[in-house]
């Protein structure tokens, strides 16, 4: 079956989980023998939009390139994972119009979750006026309405937030489903049938 073309677009604030989770994806989806490409704010950064701030200005510009670029992948074929903080809801769907098969993760955690992680202190600098234009102190951000996974990395572990943009992509159809998959195992459902029956429900 000819890989089809798709882009999961990971957004949600610092330290909300959006990077590990795409490094995670990655691999499940290297080993199911899928062609992948990582963009990531940080990388992008030292490459592409190295010519730009932080301005809202800026800021869409970054994200234009990278939608520029995650369409001619999604297009050839290849699963493009995207991890941006992309604060804006009218930026975020003027990607998915562009890009076409997008799917939207949006990666959640209260914000003093992520103070706690924060190893840069970087949200403290930014609530003590040290850093401008931080997103979601001093700046903006719009959470995504109607995403198609939505995952709480302050009660969720990694492996239960995979598991969910996993399956959602079965759902949608850009994954086969993998026989591993099973709810239960022969010998599991052999005890819940035996279960049923002597309910009276078999």
């Amino acid at each position: 079956m000819e890989q089809k073309g798709f882009t999961v677009w990971f957004t949600g604030l610092s330290g909300s989980g959006k990077t590990a989770l795409a490094l995670r994806l990655e691999e499940e989806l290297r080993r199911r023998g899928l062609k992948v490409e990582r963009l990531d704010g940080d990388i992008v950064r030292q490459g592409l939009t190295r010519d730009l701030g932080f301005s809202k200005e800026d800021r869409d510009k970054n994200i234009e390139r990278v939608t520029f670029v995650a369409k001619l992948l999604t297009r050839n074929g290849v699963a493009v994972l995207c991890s941006f903080i992309s604060p804006y809801r009218d930026v975020r769907a003027r990607s998915r119009q562009e890009i076409g098969n997008f799917v939207e993760v949006y990666c959640y955690a209260p914000l003093e979750t992520l103070i706690e992680r924060d190893v840069k202190g970087l949200y403290k600098k930014a609530i003590a006026g040290e850093i401008p234009n931080f997103t979601g102190i001093s700046d903006p951000y719009e959470p995504p309405e109607n995403p198609e996974v939505m995952i709480d990395s302050s009660q969720e572990t990694e492996e239960e937030s995979l598991a969910k943009i996993v399956r959602k992509l079965e759902e949608l159809g850009y994954l086969s489903p993998t026989e591993s998959e099973k709810a239960y195992t022969e010998e599991e459902e052999a005890l819940i049938e035996a279960r049923l029956a002597a309910l009276g429900y078999l």
